[in-house]
Formats: C-alpha cells, structure tokens, sequence
C-alpha cells in the first residue's frame, strides 16, 4: 500500500486524540478484544480509562476474570515495564445477552457521562451457533449498545466490527452497507415468539443461500446499526479471517481454536490429512493486530470527519497481498516439521483438495480408521477411547470452514488505502494495518510456533526432543507408503492375469535393454 504525504496542517497524532479519555469495549474478553485494549494501553499512553464489559464466568466474578485477562503473556510487556497502565481497565458487569446489556442504571449514567469512544467487537463468531443466541447476540446486542450510544453526552465515535463475510453471496463486496438478506425486524419477532425447535427448524430456510448463522445475523446487524445510529459518528470495520499477531504485543499470539487455528493444530500434531478446498483460491487471512492497528485509527479519523456517514473498512489481504490456501497449507507444513509439536501421532502431512470423493476416502483411511484403530488399542489397555470423538469435532470444524476454502472473494478495500494517507509516517509506523507488508513465509512460521507456544503451551526447550521424535516418525511413515504401495501391488498382481502379462513384458523389455548396454 503506497501512502501519500499526509496533510500535516493542524495534524492530531492518534495518541494524542485518545489523551484523557475514556473507552468503552464489548467483547473486550474476546480474541481481538484482548490485543485491542494491550494496544491502547501501550501505544496510547495518556488514555484515562477503559471500561470492559464483563460477565461472570464459570465461577469466577469480574475482577477474577480481569486479574486473569491482564496475566496473559499478551499483556507481559506493560506488567514489565509500565504496570500502572493495568490499573486504568475497569471491568463493567453487563451481559451483551441481557436488556440495556445488563448493565445497572448507575453504570449507564456514569459511562454516559465519561465514555468518548466505543469500540464494539462483542460476538459469537461460531458459525454453527443456534439461530436464536446468533440474533440475541449480534443484532439485539448491537441495537442495545446503539440505544446506549444515544445517551453518551461526548461521543466521538463508535467504531462496530462486523465481518467482511456478511455478504458472502456476492463475490465482489464493496465497502459499503448492502440490503440485508432478510428484515431484521422480521427475524427478532420469529426468534423471540416461536418455540426454540420450531426456530431451529425453519433455520436453513432463513439463512438462505448463506452458509452459516454467524454472516446470516452479521449481515442484518449492519443493516440495523445504519437505522439506528442516527447522528452520531460511526464506523465499520469487517476483516476477514482473522489468525495470530504479525509482530505485537508478541509475534504469533493466538489463544483460541477457532477457524483454522483448530486445523492447523490437528494437522500439526499428524492427526488430520485432508482438507476439502481449491487451493488456487485466495485465502483471506489478515492478523490480528493489523486489524486492531486499523480499528483504532478508525476511531481517531471517525471524529474528524464527524457528520458525513457511517464509512465502512473491509479489512483484507486479497487484493494487496494475495495467498492461495495451498501455498498456506504448503508453509504451514514446512514450519511444522522445522518446529514440531510435542506428544505427534504420526508425521504431520497430507493435502487440500477440492475432489469430494477423493476427500472422503482419505478422510476414511488417513483419520477414522486409523481413529478406530487407536481407541480399541487404547481400550484393551484399559484407558477410554477419545481419537473418535477427536475426529468427529475436527471434521464438524473442517466441514464449516469448507465454503470458505472452495470459494474466492473480491473485498474492496480503498477506504483502508485511503485511511492511511492521513497518518503521518510515525502513526503509520505505530497504528502500522498496511497489508502489502506482510511476508507471509515469516508470518506463517510465528504462527505455527504460535500454536506451539500459546495454544498446547510447549516450551521451546521441548523442541529438540520433538525433533527427534518427527524424524522417527518420518522413517515410519516413509516405511509405512512403501509397504502400503508393495501390499497393494502384490494384491493387484495375485488377481489380474492382465497385470501379470504386462509386468512380464516390462521385464522382458528391460532384459533387453540391459543386455544391449555395453559392459564397463
């Protein structure tokens, strides 16, 4: 992305926009919602408050959750070397699920008071959510925040993250907001007055030609917040599928199994093999921080053009810097096997393919079979069998991620483009979402070594042994094809007279052959 000279006439920094004010985050327990409040804090350094929308969890009230949140290796670098920053996050018991959020009239009135921004990435992004908590949560949870928004006496912007799927019917997306699949008003009366089974039931026939709930209700929740917002200063930002940090707060982070992180890691550990895709489409990933970096500078230029329309971010890397899912899955495998996790089953490999039938015969031979296989030995043993029950969740996640790797997209982004030549060269350095830049060989190996670190939590001293391990594991596997290969030809040549006679005449011919090659 080439950025023009920006206009430095009266130019604010971001971090000096965000001085002495106050933020307000949904989904601040979230993947993204996490790196978006350790950038703030980090980068934005005069910042006097944020408030987290928190509920209480498995037991655990809201300040369990936020001493928790705040001792994640994300946040190491401020409990290093600016601790107090820590202190200026303040949780808010809500429920995005709940009327008025939740939220008590006490807290209401104080963030109306205080709030200047809100940034709202509260979601269920599971693609296979029931209709019902998909609506209760992104729409009604959207349209509850806006109605907040309304009272904040000091707004500057809301900035509401949506996905750059919503409109996945189309295969060229603009920025822009496009007419929504269906009436929202609709959909919030079915789901709120028809008996729960009868919703599920009626579910395919609602979402339509959409593969999931999750692009179903985001798509809707969009069309709503352009309703609603009225006046005050809003902005969109959809990425697209987004993976672990490029370079901050440290390379690779990653804390969930969501997308292909799941895949990646099964794959990784050499118990799945195949998965359904064209390879030569674009694989839309964008990492994590890119899109935080791009969600703030929003906020900051969502003020100051306060009063000419909601703008929308597609926030991509298709256009600027393509990669194709087979070059994603070629490098993810070259940096498994240079960074092998610990306790492999088997040498990591295998394919993307976009042949269904060929698909479901490795995916019978490479991962139930051996599956079976491995629990009836682990029963004989006396443990209880899981590798099938491993399976089955694998390929429910590997079967929703399918539309998204047969299929290939378009995503305009020039108001991305456009956004950075606002910024001066130290903002673009420091709030950097310039897409073009990414090496996607050196991102790719932070990644794996994210999931290796962050997700199963595997200390690089462990890799050494891991090392030996996989190339045990190779000798295996390598003997295993030969042996597959001499057992298949031996079977085929007992039962077919054909193969025989043509096995005879090769040798026949390369009798021949020998005998006319001169003697040394």
């Amino acid at each position: 992305m080439a950025c023009l000279p920006f206009p430095s006439q009266e130019y604010v920094p971001v971090a000096e926009f965000y001085a002495e004010k106050s933020i307000f985050v949904t989904g601040g327990t979230g993947f993204m919602g996490k790196v978006l409040v350790e950038k703030l804090l980090r980068s934005c350094p005069k910042i006097k408050n944020i408030y987290l929308l928190m509920r209480p969890k498995r037991g655990q009230d809201v300040a369990s959750r936020l001493s928790e949140l705040t001792q994640s290796p994300l946040f190491e670098t401020l409990r290093r070397e600016r601790p107090q920053e820590l202190t200026k996050i303040v949780p808010i018991v809500g429920d995005i699920t709940e009327p008025e959020l939740g939220i008590s009239a006490a807290d209401q009135t104080m963030l109306c008071q205080k709030v200047s921004i809100v940034f709202h990435s509260a979601a269920t992004v599971k693609f296979d959510e029931k209709l019902k908590l998909s609506v209760t949560i992104n729409m009604l949870g959207t349209q509850q925040l806006v109605q907040l928004c309304h009272r904040m006496l000091a707004l500057e912007a809301l900035v509401h993250v949506s996905t750059a799927y919503c409109n996945c019917e189309r295969e060229a997306v603009e920025e822009r907001v496009y007419a929504p699949p269906a009436h929202p008003e609709h959909v919030v009366t079915l789901v709120q007055t028809l008996p729960d089974d009868l919703v599920d039931r009626i579910t395919p026939d609602l979402v339509g030609d959409r593969p999931n709930t999750y692009t179903f209700t985001k798509a809707l929740a969009e069309d709503m917040l352009i309703k609603e917002c009225g006046n005050l200063p809003v902005a969109i930002v959809r990425p697209s599928i987004v993976l672990s940090s490029v370079k901050e707060p440290v390379k690779g982070w990653v804390d969930n199994w969501n997308g292909p992180n799941g895949i990646i890691a099964a794959v990784g550990k050499g118990v799945f093999r195949s998965m359904l895709g064209t390879g030569n489409k674009v694989a839309d990933l964008v990492p994590v921080d890119t899109v935080i970096n791009l969600m703030i500078v929003c906020a900051w230029r969502t003020h100051l053009r306060r009063g000419e329309g909601v703008v929308v971010y597609n926030c991509c890397t298709g256009q600027q810097n393509p990669i194709t899912w087979r070059r994603f899955v070629k490098t993810s495998f070259k940096y498994m096997r240079k960074h092998p996790f610990s306790g492999l089953v088997w040498y990591p490999g295998g394919d993307i393919t976009n042949n269904r039938l060929k698909h479901r015969i490795l995916m019978l031979l490479q991962h139930r079979a051996p599956a079976a296989l491995f629990d009836i030995l682990t029963a004989v043993t006396g443990n209880k069998p899981s590798m099938m029950r491993v399976q089955s969740k694998l390929e429910k996640a590997s079967s929703c991620l399918e539309y998204f790797t047969t299929r290939q997209w378009a995503f305009s982004d020039d108001n991305v483009k456009a956004l950075c030549t606002y910024l001066s060269p130290q903002d673009r350095t420091t709030f950097d979402f310039d897409v073009s830049k990414i090496d996607w060989d050196a991102y790719i190996e932070s990644y794996v070594l994210g999931i290796r670190r962050f997700l199963f939590k595997e200390s690089p001293e462990t890799l050494p042994k891991s090392r030996a391990i996989l190339w045990r594991l190779h000798i295996v596997h390598t003997l295993t094809k030969v042996a597959t290969v001499f057992i298949l030809w031996r079977f085929l040549f007992s039962r077919s007279n054909a193969l025989r006679t043509l096995w005879h005449r090769i040798w026949d011919l390369l009798s021949r052959i020998a005998r006319l090659l001169p003697i040394a």
